[in-house]
């Protein structure tokens, strides 16, 4: 009943609006001998249809609005309400000038027009800015907070909001960061990452597809697991490419964006923009072994020159052991002997200890210095795959 009530009204105003609005048409087109009753009738019944389309959509919009309303928490809802009227405030503000110019005639047209454009942009705008900033925008109204003292004497700093690439989506660590509180703050979505993903999981090319579908399952089950948390961003920049668009949304922000995308991350890092690289924070997060440290490793694989093996630590650093060559597939006490960062992880280098060294030494094993006895293969037919040294 309501619903229909409201369409009726919006018929209603549009068919007003062109009864009235002949005496607003230029007088050169109500020339003498035009019907005006005529006109007025087929702008009436124009301003009718008008209306009954605006009314659709504003029903259609009521429908969606009521049902995030109902699922929306009561903080984001005041802040997004603030926003919006913060904006129109600002686009009445700045349209009172216009109003107040002496136009006539055709030229009164430009009042309401402008009225239309400056509300619905500043007050979109106003919406948009409370959505991604809307703890900070109700900081302002109750400044004697807690949480307002401590960000004003610099103890606690606000939290940003985190814009996620493609690739960390895909990736699928993200989740693991967001249950072990990593990252703080809201969770950004933009619109491009979505599509870009739909993409993918369009694509014919069976690892592309499996990709995408990966993507969009985890963004779901972030969704259903923190809620207000993670907000998809609808606004469309203009770019190249999603790479461009995430950059200006992280700009305009002011968020951090996180990515596995090396070279994006430069492209921000060259633009002075928030970014942290997962490969990086990875990198950063493994323990550190210093020369001097005993472990327990196990030799899973034979080295690239004579005599070495390469072992694993749990994180998945690699480990060059010297005269470990024959006892792949057996664990044994090493010690760290140096370390080299690579742009692609770390590697570090270790020895057997003196007990291990001296067994192998006696069962005659070969060794790096060349003293024992010799490294010749057991199988005449094996072929000796070390590299140089």
């Amino acid at each position: 009943m309501v619903e229909l009530l409201i369409l009726i009204l919006f018929v209603i105003s549009g068919a007003a609006t062109g009864w009235m609005g002949v005496h607003l048409l230029p007088q050169e087109l109500l020339a003498a001998g035009t019907d005006v009753e005529l006109v007025r009738w087929g702008l009436t019944s124009g301003g009718a249809v008008i209306g009954l389309v605006a009314g659709l959509v504003f029903r259609r919009l009521r429908l969606q609005l009521m049902r995030q309303v109902r699922t929306m928490p009561t903080d984001l809802l005041v802040s997004r309400a603030v926003g919006l009227i913060l904006g129109l405030l600002v686009a009445n503000l700045l349209l009172a000038p216009v109003l107040l110019l002496p136009l006539a005639g055709s030229s009164a047209l430009v009042k309401p027009l402008a009225a239309v454009i400056s509300n619905v942009f500043f007050g979109v705008l106003g919406y948009n800015l409370a959505e991604v900033h809307g703890r900070t925008l109700l900081r302002l109204f109750n400044p004697t907070s807690t949480e307002a003292l401590l960000v004003a004497d610099g103890v606690l700093t606000p939290a940003t909001a985190k814009i996620l690439d493609t690739s960390v989506i895909i990736d699928g660590r993200i989740r693991g960061m967001l249950a072990c509180g990593l990252l703080e703050g809201q969770v950004i979505v933009a619109e491009t990452v979505i599509d870009e993903m739909q993409k993918l999981a369009d694509s014919t090319n069976l690892e592309k597809r499996a990709k995408g579908r990966r993507g969009l399952k985890l963004l779901t089950e972030l969704r259903e697991s923190y809620g207000r948390r993670l907000v998809i961003n609808t606004t469309r920049y203009d770019g190249a490419g999603t790479d461009d668009r995430l950059l200006q949304l992280t700009e305009d922000t002011g968020g951090t964006l996180v990515t596995a995308d090396f070279n994006l991350s430069q492209v921000a890092q060259v633009k002075d923009l928030k970014v942290m690289n997962l490969s990086e924070l990875v990198i950063a997060l493994r323990p550190e072994v210093q020369p001097g440290d005993e472990l327990k490793l196990k030799i899973v694989r034979e080295g690239k020159e004579e005599s070495q093996g390469v072992g694993y630590l749990e994180d998945g650093t690699m480990v060059v052991v010297d005269d470990a060559r024959t006892l792949i597939g057996s664990r044994h006490p090493v010690v760290v002997t140096g370390a080299l960062q690579t742009p692609t992880g770390r590697m570090v280098f270790a020895r057997l200890d003196e007990g291990t060294s001296a067994k192998t030494a006696k069962s005659g094993k070969p060794s790096r210095s060349g003293k024992g006895k010799s490294s010749k293969p057991n199988n005449p037919n094996e072929r000796d795959t070390a590299g140089p040294r």
